[in-house]
């Protein structure tokens, strides 16, 4: 290491003609023999929340007998390969299925709300909390937990938070049963009345982590000019380099690689899209990819790339819109989302419906490989990052909210012990019991409830009973 006086601050950044590029964990801002402060800053645990809507084939009656969403065995010695988080078997270690809660606040409450489970359960999701039913702009549900999270710990990021999303959200008004569009467009809510909005185009959400400096006339020239973001900020990075060792050298240009990796394929869906050619959606954003896979696994590196430059530690995910007709050729089931979703209770189609669960959650591997392929110190960022992915919907054909979608993934900073689990809770557990238990893991001990959670749930105590052989 050239750098033997003097570290660099762990918030350095490259800056030039509005770029403003920050740099991620070096050796050089470590000084000698010593754990600064900035590198404990940065083992803050980071937090995804990942939103599916419409439920699992697994949590119907007759899917659940066939292990479509959690496995049979309980413990760490579980079988996946019937299940649509079948993908995620080479992660086992990282992975903890909590199967068998239920999301109370998305049950209609009063006869008038009754229909309205679309409506109102992306909201229910990190709240745990109950939505008042209205169609104008006295909302109220809850804050959610990635807010509470970020209101402690992301204060001193240049992005407290982000929310990312795949589909259209931004439809205002009423949507359907008395439930005001925001309930369905968000899953973040800075208070009870706070709503935040989610960010669908991968520009967008670059340009906020790199071009946040810039004005809209100096990132409309650099578009303009078709130069790299990297372009404007290459006189710091090469004054830089000079005064940094081998490693950080090579960790600064991967870094630097996978930025203008993803603003040249930014640049060429938005190339694309603005050829004239017909596009499969007409209304989305130049930036938005037609492919729903390319979208999420963009929308995944750009999550990577915020964490690794320590921009922000919490990010929320919203991968559907419910009541979504999106089709997923990939799965060979040519029915619509939310129409598959409806499948009856018939056999067939919950299996055909388990295709297209099984389609989304094997794009969330990609995501745990950038976060593993990150070194941070002495460790990945996988390691130092709690991912929650869940439903607030359980059965779809009967808009229940039973036996809902959720696992929990990543290292958590060792929080979250290694090792693979599956925890079946008993019958009536509240959601919010795990997510009240997730909130612990991220060091917010002294929370004692979040919306109708009645305890932390036990996540320990599972792993204990594995240990001596039981399956519960």
């Amino acid at each position: 290491m050239h750098l033997t006086h003097r570290s660099l601050e762990r918030r350095t950044f490259l800056k030039g003609m509005g770029a403003t590029v920050a740099l991620p964990f070096l050796d050089a801002m470590v000084p000698a023999g010593r754990m600064s402060a900035a590198a404990r800053e940065t083992d803050v645990t980071r937090f995804v929340a990942i939103e599916m809507v419409h439920g699992a084939a697994g949590c119907n009656e007759w899917g659940a007998t066939q292990h479509l969403w959690a496995p049979q065995e309980e413990g760490t010695d579980f079988d996946l390969t019937p299940s649509a988080l079948s993908h995620l078997d080479p992660w086992r270690e990282y992975l903890t299925i909590v199967s068998n809660t239920d999301v109370g606040g998305a049950e209609a409450e009063l006869p008038r709300e009754i229909g309205g489970d679309h409506f109102r359960s992306s909201a229910v999701f990190l709240t745990q909390s109950h939505p008042k039913q209205t169609e104008g702009s006295d909302v109220f549900v809850g804050t959610s937990m990635d807010q509470l999270y970020a209101q402690r710990f992301g204060q001193d990021t240049p992005i407290p938070s982000m929310q990312l999303c795949i589909e259209n959200v931004d439809q205002a008004g009423g949507c359907a049963y008395g439930y005001a569009c925001v309930y369905t467009d968000t899953v973040s809510w800075a208070s009870p009345t706070e709503p935040l909005p989610m960010i669908r185009d991968p520009r967008v959400a670059f340009d906020q982590l790199f071009g946040a400096g810039g004005t809209a006339a100096e990132r409309a020239q650099r578009r303009r000019t078709e130069r790299s973001i990297l372009d404007w900020v290459l006189r710091d990075l090469d004054s830089l380099n000079r005064q940094l060792g081998a490693d950080d050298q090579q960790r600064i240009d991967r870094y630097v690689t996978n930025i203008r990796e993803i603003e040249r394929r930014i640049q060429r869906i938005e190339s694309h899209n603005l050829s004239g050619e017909q596009r499969e959606l007409a209304e989305a954003p130049a930036g938005v990819p037609d492919d729903y896979g390319d979208h999420v696994r963009l929308m995944f590196d750009l999550q990577a790339l915020a964490f690794a430059s320590d921009l922000t530690r919490v990010i929320t995910f919203k991968t559907s819109r419910d009541v979504s007709g999106r089709v997923f050729p990939e799965t060979g089931v040519t029915s619509g989302f939310h129409a598959a979703s409806h499948h009856g209770g018939n056999e067939e189609r919950v299996l055909e419906f388990n295709k297209i669960n099984k389609y989304h959650m094997s794009l969330i591997p990609y995501f745990f490989e950038k976060l593993a392929d990150t070194m941070e110190g002495d460790t990945h960022l996988l390691d130092k990052t709690l991912i929650v992915c869940g439903s607030p919907m359980g059965d779809p054909n009967l808009h229940n909210h039973k036996r809902c979608p959720l696992f929990l993934a990543g290292g958590a900073n060792g929080r979250l012990p290694k090792g693979g689990l599956h925890v079946k809770a008993p019958d009536g557990t509240p959601m919010a019991n795990v997510l009240l238990s997730s909130m612990h893991m991220l060091g917010m001990d002294d929370v004692g409830s979040l919306g109708d959670s009645t305890e932390a749930f036990p996540i320990g105590a599972g792993r204990s009973s594995a240990v001596t052989g039981s399956t519960g």
